[in-house]
């Protein structure tokens, strides 16, 4: 794991720690560093209990006192009521206080769990393989670090310590209750019992439906990520009321979930109001009879029904309790499945930092199949490529090509064969040191929310200077094109890069891997989304920086490939030609020549319609 800032470490915590088959006890684990904070919001809570059961008490004895002794309190009665309303006073200044500093440690310790498991899950998610992020929506990815991570907030700030809370209320004032009197006590809790059950059973229906509905939100923000990002294609196509009826499929589905979801919680609550009403209810009539039948007196009945109501009203949150609980546990469940994800080892290998790339690369036999394990993408793949060579991958779409070349910096491990860079196993060098030393080009390029400058700086670990940015765009053939901007370098770039166009930003991630200096070249189609004029600049500038590197290019047309030193064409994941552009095309039979022979004849077509058009015709 990389060094993190001092600020970091004091936050960081590994969540797969955390992971654990019952979900209480992986909450439990979810708070370390955190329990005396949780504990303390626990204490304060009985502090701030037992301060409202004395505040009672002394309601009892105030009451008795004033109806037993009568003639005594008379001729203090000024000093009396004084002394008794100042500790009424104190008693609510003690309940308010400790519930104040309960709410706050309560509150602290839901925040800093949650921040730094956001934390976590943004580092984590970057760690995990290319083969998790292309199988896995961004949408859902999304809803889990934003909408499941706030749910568990709310589940350690009212629910964690909301069953301290309801659990010390309890018991205080039921022991409270049988301290005035047993029978009193025992008739207290009769529904008890029967509502915790009834809890219990809800929750567990409660937790299966609110799953079904936090999937179907993460499949509602997929459906509204994907229109977002595409938002150019839905309007080219003027698709806006085909996304308009795919949307409101999924906001449907939701509604008749959430639907379901509220009925339950609109069947419980009702119920568990009824029955803890009545319960409420007959025990004011039973101590009522108690006063008349001279079994207690009246401060006694007075202290019963203060105590009774906070002997009830935690019951009756604790039924809410245990289902809303059920939201905290989908959305831990939810989000484990993403802490068991195998990381990347990026550090992992026999090969040192110090070795010094050279870039001689060796395939031998390489196949390579995807996780399903039942297509074979590569096959048998065999050739050689010298430090400073280039080799140039071409044939039809979904021939292999960017999955070749995906296994250098091992984005993907090859299933058979192996690979061999300067005579070392490619998978005996770390990942992090192979990815310092290639740099790619992408065939969709993509650039940050940020400025062009800080762009192309975005693959070197260290500052640069303005010099060799600019020498980098240069050699990219997009300075004139940034210095026209009105900012300059300073120019901030869209999300993706839209204020760029899409060869200017093409250029600009050209201009971005050649500032990284990179031992080995990956040019994925690079070219694609330039003109003419452009691209032959481009090469022109690449040709120079290739020189000592070795470099593989993939390409469609034969113009961008017919200078390389080596040329592989690929078929359905199969070496079907490989050689120099002079010897490939001599084969007449062969994919090479007819793919040469369809491009020439398109661009000789193409500069006759154009001298048409230019003289007039």
């Amino acid at each position: 794991m990389a060094t993190l800032a001092p600020t970091q470490q004091k936050t960081y915590f590994d969540f797969r720690k955390a992971v654990a088959e019952n979900r209480l006890k992986g909450l439990w684990q979810t708070m370390s560093g955190y329990h005396w904070l949780y504990f303390g919001a626990v204490l304060t809570l009985m502090f701030s209990s037992l301060a409202k059961t004395a505040s009672l008490f002394l309601l009892r004895y105030f009451a008795d006192l004033v109806s037993g002794n009568a003639e005594a309190v008379e001729g203090n009665l000024g000093k009396t009521f004084v002394l008794i309303g100042l500790a009424f006073v104190g008693f609510a200044a003690l309940e308010g206080g400790f519930a104040f500093l309960s709410g706050r440690m309560a509150a602290e310790t839901a925040e800093g769990i949650t921040r730094r498991m956001r934390n976590f899950l943004f580092d984590h998610i970057q760690r995990l393989s290319f083969s998790y992020h292309s199988k896995t929506p961004t949408g859902d990815l999304i809803e889990r670090v934003t909408s499941d991570v706030d749910a568990l907030r709310r589940f350690f700030s009212e629910q964690a310590i909301g069953v301290g809370r309801i659990v010390l209320l309890f018991f205080i004032n039921w022991f409270a209750i049988l301290s005035l009197n047993a029978k009193l006590g025992w008739v207290s809790v009769i529904s008890i019992p029967p509502i915790l059950a009834v809890s219990l059973w809800f929750f567990k229906r409660v937790t299966k439906a609110y799953e079904k509905y936090q999937e179907q939100e993460a499949a509602l923000s997929t459906t509204l990520q994907e229109n977002l990002t595409g938002v150019r294609v839905v309007k080219a196509f003027a698709r806006q009321d085909y996304e308009k009826g795919k949307f409101e499929k999924e906001n449907w589905g939701k509604f008749l979930k959430g639907k379901i979801l509220l009925f339950m919680h609109s069947l419980f609550w009702p119920l568990s109001d009824i029955v803890l009403g009545l319960q409420m209810l007959g025990g004011f009539v039973f101590a009522a009879l108690m006063v008349i039948n001279n079994e207690i007196t009246v401060g006694t009945y007075l202290a019963y029904v203060g105590l009774v109501v906070w002997l009830i009203w935690p019951i009756r949150n604790l039924g809410r309790l245990i289902v809303q609980t059920s939201t905290g546990m989908v959305s831990y469940g939810r989000l484990v499945e993403i802490m068991k994800q195998e990381r990347e080892d990026l550090f992992g290998g026999s090969v040192t930092a110090q070795k010094n790339i050279i870039g001689e690369v060796t395939f031998e036999d390489v196949s390579f199949q995807y996780s399903d394990g039942q297509t074979d993408v590569l096959k048998n793949i065999s050739f050689t490529v010298k430090p400073g060579q280039s080799v140039a991958l071409i044939g039809s779409t979904g021939s292999g090509k960017t999955s070749l070349v995906n296994l250098l910096p091992r984005f993907h491990e090859y299933t058979g064969g192996r690979i061999l860079l300067d005579g070392v196993e490619l998978k005996d060098y770390p990942r992090a040191m192979l990815r310092q030393h290639i740099g790619i080009v992408e065939q969709e390029p993509f650039l940050f929310s940020r400025s062009i400058r800080e762009n192309i700086a975005y693959g070197v670990g260290r500052q640069v200077t303005d010099e060799e940015v600019e020498s980098a765009a240069r050699a990219a053939s997009i300075h004139e094109v940034i210095i026209g901007f009105p900012d300059g370098y300073k120019t901030l770039v869209g999300e993706k890069g839209v204020t760029l166009s899409g060869g200017q930003k093409q250029r600009t991630t050209i201009a971005r891997t050649i500032l990284k200096n990179p031992r080995i070249l990956i040019l994925d189609d690079s070219t694609s989304s330039v003109d003419t004029e452009t691209e032959a600049e481009i090469r022109q500038a690449l040709t120079n920086l290739m020189q000592n590197r070795t470099t593989f290019i993939i390409a469609h047309r034969i113009q961008s490939v017919m200078n390389a030193d080596l040329i592989v064409v690929l078929d359905k994941g199969e070496i079907i030609q490989m050689g120099k552009h002079a010897d490939l095309v001599q084969d007449e039979n062969g994919m090479y020549r007819k793919i040469y022979d369809i491009q020439t004849r398109v661009d000789d077509e193409l500069e006759m319609e154009l001298s048409r058009v230019g003289s007039g015709e």
